[in-house]
């Protein structure tokens, strides 16, 4: 199985690298939204892990993007943020993510949902 992490931060991406290969995943790694869109084309993750806030193109106009190109519109996409306020779930959730988990993650918690997505 085969991940895609979209993180611009250094420490939160190797936590999550380290997280999923000990899991058995692979990973693939972009640091903004624009990349993260071309590697999706190119290497057809099974999953997408992507923060919300991230230079050149943030996590939000990125899913749109992907939603709506049909060689990636089906990968299941969830959102990483530091920003949980009451309602962020939902309005995530309208905007095409499949669920979203909060920063910093609870390792526990984290790993169920990649799970639950695979």
């Amino acid at each position: 199985m085969k991940i895609l992490i979209i993180e611009d931060n250094e420490k939160n991406l190797k936590l999550f690298r380290a997280l999923l290969t000990s899991q058995g995943y692979d990973t693939i790694e972009a640091r903004d939204g624009k990349e993260g869109v071309r590697l999706a084309k190119e290497q057809k993750p099974d999953l997408i892990l992507m923060d919300i806030q991230m230079p050149v193109m943030d996590g939000v106009t990125a899913t749109r993007l992907l939603k709506e190109n049909p060689e990636t519109k089906d990968i299941p996409v969830i959102a990483l943020t530091s920003y949980a306020m009451k309602g962020d779930r939902e309005s995530f959730l309208s905007e095409g993510f499949v669920e979203y988990i909060a920063k910093p993650i609870k390792v526990n918690e984290f790993l169920e949902v990649v799970r639950r997505y695979l």
